[in-house]
């Protein structure tokens, strides 16, 4: 059930967004009177799960869910018709229609695929609000374990003050990613602040540490199940851990330095039961562990509890409006910054490039529509600007080529928009292949 949750979240995104950036082909060009002659979902090869023609526009569903298309009359594209394009030109081919109609048909999908994440994220401010954690409510600083950040300079308990000059006034899951793409980072250690220089090969170095999290919240130590073999059977399910070894404890790294202090050692502990400290002797094994499955409290507990100040912004229609535009902007940008690090082979990011799987990973196996709605729109964005590459094969190609044309006055030959479009074609194939070929090796080694 749980690979079928996240396989229909994974089409049903693709699919809205494959139809919406070729709608944004089709309609300026029926508006131009140009001639659509197919418009599919998914890839068509040799055939095609469903057919019909409407008028003079063949509509349908192909077996090969690696995108869509439409053809265009006169226009040379992946279906490199070269029978029709040796046909004199006809009034309603693409070829016929003036430079900056056809620019605007080219365009048409990016312009759809940015507009639409706006609107997700307008709709998304209107419909969900915006709940976190300030970064001044942070008492106790942040949970950073990962050995890179750590050799970096950053503890367990420091506050993220801003990235590069830019204030983080909250803590959300940008933060990470932030910080990967960041160059200086200012933090806050009992009172003092100090700036810590991030390498340029960040990405590489916590690929090959694979530990998670950079930062997180810090967490207290909530017993989830004990075992029936389990020693400790004096805990209970969501008892809270106070103390350990007459030793006051607020979070679960603390936790864990006491037990490992005390191997194979039976301690004195303190645990939240019922709101009521109960006492307890707990018995540490030889990994420095109690043997209990961890638990979770969520944000309205842990508010309840005075662990953190839960923030919660409500926002009226019009006022969604500058709050959904800002998150799209900050998402593009952000977006633009993981390409330039895929593309500078010094930060070894090309490394993490993923295929159709890396995609897939990303929904979860339980069905949220804010978490479809969040990530449909993180591709709408990332769909957009990688068909904005100025790659021939893709609209950036095109474009690229249109924008000569309208400059120059000078419209490349039919043949050299052919070899473009072949060598655009073969450059996309690699770069599928490395894509999913990554996606391949991390799967067998487990990374």
């Amino acid at each position: 059930m749980e690979l079928f949750i996240k396989l229909s979240q994974f089409l049903l995104s693709l699919s809205l967004l494959i139809i919406l950036h070729e709608l944004g082909h089709f309609i300026p060009a029926k508006l131009f009177k140009t001639r659509v002659e197919k418009f599919y979902l998914f890839f068509d090869v040799k055939f095609s799960l469903l057919k019909k023609k409407i008028g003079e526009t063949e509509y349908g569903i192909g077996w090969l869910p690696l995108g869509g298309y439409v053809k265009i009359s006169g226009m040379i594209d992946e279906s490199m018709d070269k029978e029709q394009m040796a046909l004199p030109p006809q009034p309603w081919e693409f070829r016929s229609k003036p430079a900056w109609q056809r620019l605007i048909i080219m365009l048409g999908g990016v312009t759809v695929n940015f507009i639409l994440a706006f609107i997700i994220y307008i709709g998304m401010a209107f419909t969900y609000g915006d709940t976190y954690v300030a970064m001044q409510d942070m008492q106790d600083g942040l949970l950073i374990e990962n050995p890179v950040l750590q050799k970096i300079g950053f503890q367990t308990g420091d506050k993220i003050i801003a990235i590069d000059g830019d204030k983080i006034v909250k803590f959300d899951n940008q933060i990470n990613m932030k910080i990967v793409m960041g160059k200086e980072v200012l933090i806050e250690r009992n009172g003092a602040t100090q700036t810590l220089t991030m390498p340029a090969d960040i990405v590489d170095q916590l690929t090959k540490e694979d530990k998670g999290h950079l930062v997180a919240l810090r967490m207290p130590f909530v017993i989830g199940a004990v075992t029936p073999e389990s020693p400790n059977s004096s805990l209970q399910p969501k008892d809270l851990i106070l103390a350990l070894n007459n030793q006051k404890i607020k979070y679960f790294d603390q936790a864990k330095t006491i037990l490992e202090a005390n191997k194979n050692k039976t301690i004195s502990a303190t645990v939240l039961r019922d709101h009521k400290e109960v006492p307890v002797s707990v018995a540490v094994n030889t990994d420095g562990k109690l043997g209990v499955q961890l638990g979770g409290l969520g944000m309205e507990s842990l508010e309840q509890l005075g662990y953190y100040k839960v923030r919660k912004q409500e926002f009226g229609f019009l006022e969604s409006i500058p709050v959904g535009i800002q998150k799209g902007k900050d998402q593009l940008v952000s977006y633009g910054k993981q390409l330039q690090m895929i593309f500078n082979p010094d930060t070894g990011a090309y490394k993490q490039v993923g295929g159709f799987k890396a995609i897939f990973d990303i929904f979860p196996s339980t069905w949220s529509w804010e978490i479809f709605w969040s990530l449909t729109a993180l591709l709408s964005i990332m769909l957009g600007v990688m068909n904005l590459l100025p790659i021939p094969a893709l609209d950036g190609g095109h474009v690229l080529f249109l924008l000569y044309e309208m400059v120059s006055g000078k419209k490349p030959s039919d043949k050299f928009l052919e070899n473009a479009q072949m060598v655009g074609f073969v450059l996309l194939i690699s770069l599928l292949l490395f894509a999913n070929g990554n996606d391949i090796y991390k799967a067998i080694v487990g990374r």
